[in-house]
């Protein structure tokens, strides 16, 4: 016997594939830039963004697509195929950049 152990309403239910379970009811998530409430569809979109937030390109690893700015620490790293840019790099945006992006439900 496989599978998660889900607890879910105070019940205890074995899924055997939680891929398809979660899928059914989780919703997509897509990264909004506050000023201007436009959904970012692009690296080339979000990257325009980032750039006039004081953002600069990071070409440390050619596997990412990653961005530093010089007065902090932070470092933002993407993968670099877009279609596998998840909520936890929109995220890791939102906290980074707290005025300007938000994390929405679609």
């Amino acid at each position: 016997m496989s599978g998660v152990w889900l607890f879910k309403n105070g019940v205890v239910k074995l899924v055997e594939n939680p891929a398809n379970e979660q899928s059914s009811t989780a919703r997509k998530k897509v990264l909004l830039h506050t000023p201007t409430n436009e959904v970012i569809t692009s690296y080339q979109s979000l990257e325009e963004k980032l750039l006039n937030l004081g953002w600069e390109r990071y070409y440390d690893d050619p596997n990412l697509l990653q961005f530093h700015k010089r007065c902090s620490v932070d470092l933002i790293s993407l993968p670099k195929d877009f279609r596998r840019f998840k909520s936890m790099h929109m995220y890791d945006i939102v906290v980074k950049n707290r005025e300007s992006f938000r994390v929405i439900d679609v």
